[in-house]
């Protein structure tokens, strides 16, 4: 089974991003901070990393960057409920792979996820 780390400090937002990703077959960690998600990302083997850009304490943009330092292979897809203009190449800038904006259609989660995984 293939393991996906959710870095969201939303339980709600957790919530509706794993759902589908389970029924998908993934297994799921969760990380409800950036220097925690940020962590479990150089410490474990994800096929993918979805990462919430508006973290409590550590901005997500800046884990995605730490995330670079040391693995430049993993898929990273940023998500953010304040998508505004430049928001897609400032994630991109920072080291992201994709970019998708909440609320997030559950409908289509797992076929943006799986382009993006497959063009890294």
């Amino acid at each position: 089974m293939e393991k996906a780390l959710v870095i969201e400090d939303n339980p709600d937002n957790f919530r509706l991003i794993s759902y589908p990703l389970k029924r998908a077959g993934y297994q799921i960690d969760w990380a409800v901070d950036g220097l925690n998600g940020l962590k479990m990302a150089l410490a474990g083997e994800y096929l993918f990393i979805l990462l919430d850009v508006g973290l409590p304490d550590v901005d997500g943009l800046e884990v995605a960057r730490k995330i670079r330092e040391v693995d430049q292979h993993i898929p990273i897809i940023a998500l953010t409920s304040f998508a505004m203009t430049g928001d897609r190449e400032k994630a991109l800038a920072a080291g992201c792979n994709g970019y998708l904006e909440k609320p997030i259609d559950t409908e289509s989660i797992i076929a943006n996820i799986e382009t993006i995984v497959r063009v890294k």
